[in-house]
Formats: C-alpha cells, sequence, structure tokens
C-alpha cells in the first residue's frame, strides 16, 4: 500500500470539497477543480480531510490510490495558494506580448507565434521578455509554460531561447578559428 496514499489530504478553512461518484468538486478563494478518478480507489470526505483507499489489491489499484491522493492534494493547494511558473526570453528581438487571450511571440523566426491562453489561466509580461504563467492547475499551467518552451528552447551556444527560471543550460563553446 502507498505510504503517500495513506495520509489524508487536511482541508484548509475556506476550501468545499465534494464527491459525486468518482468524481472529486474542489472550490477556494482561487477557483473550481474538478477531477474524475478511476473507479480502483474510493476517495471519502471525512471532516476536515480527505481518505483515499483503493479498493482491491491489485497493483494498479495500489498505484492509483497515491497517485489519487497526490492529485487531490495539488487541487487542494492550487485553489488556495496557486501555481505559476516564470519563463525568461533571451535574444535580440526576442519578445512577448498579451493580446486579449493569446500570447504573441516574436522568438527569431519570419512569423510571430501564436499561444492560446486557456480559461483559469492568467499570463503577464514584464519587460517583454519576462513571462508569469498563474493558475489553480498545475497541469494546465505547467502545459501552457512547455507549449511556449517547445517553440525555441535555450540553445547551448549563444543561450537564445526561452528559459524557465531554474533551468540550467550547459553551455558549450563554439567554432575555434587558428
Amino acid at each position: 500500500m502507498s505510504r503517500i496514499g495513506k495520509l489524508p489530504v487536511v482541508i484548509p478553512a475556506g476550501v468545499k470539497v465534494s464527491t459525486a461518484g468518482q468524481t472529486v468538486n474542489v472550490e477556494g478563494p482561487k477557483g473550481k477543480l474538478s477531477k474524475a478518478f478511476d473507479p480502483v480507489v474510493e476517495v471519502k470526505v471525512d471532516g476536515a480531510s480527505v481518505l483515499v483507499t483503493p479498493k482491491s489489491d491489485t497493483r494498479f489499484a495500489n498505484a492509483m490510490h497515491g497517485t489519487a491522493r497526490a492529485i487531490i492534494n495539488k487541487m487542494v493547494k492550487g485553489v488556495t495558494v496557486g501555481y505559476a511558473k516564470k519563463l525568461t526570453i533571451e535574444g535580440v528581438g526576442f519578445k512577448a506580448a498579451v493580446k486579449g487571450d493569446v500570447i504573441d511571440l516574436a522568438l527569431g523566426y519570419s512569423h510571430p507565434v501564436f499561444v492560446k491562453i486557456p480559461a483559469g489561466i492568467k499570463v503577464v509580461v514584464n519587460e517583454g521578455t519576462k513571462i508569469e504563467i498563474t493558475g489553480s492547475d498545475d497541469q494546465v499551467v505547467g502545459q501552457v509554460a512547455a507549449a511556449i518552451y517547445q517553440f525555441y528552447p535555450v540553445e547551448p551556444y549563444k543561450g537564445k531561447g526561452v528559459r524557465v527560471d531554474g533551468q540550467f543550460v550547459r553551455r558549450k563553446e563554439g567554432k575555434k578559428t587558428a
């Protein structure tokens, strides 16, 4: 049995958690989240905590036990504190701008790159090169950051591209001329 799955998820004040069948709904000050889980686990709201138990003793049920508990914990954290990813764009002429629900990226290509911002996600661009993505759903925040990063990952010679804050990029030495 999962050591993580055995731990109860503590529900902080101001957060409401409810279950309907296999769907867990979490509502808090930062928004609402809903997720359906596999029927091999049972989710119960017990006062100020959420308990997840496997229904059978199969390998899959034990794996889903810890996974479901971790996802519910992230949902509770997301509606109370929220999640954020910071990206930095480096390169001459590289910049970003938010236009409505689209991020307009100039990444050195012959055309601009557009990324649609999903509902519930807030994107702020500072100084034209610093992007901050915030939201209550960790998976969606990470997915938007990955989509932006994917257009121009940091290259190792000049360090140009989209960089996730805290990311280490090994720099390489360029060609040597005699």
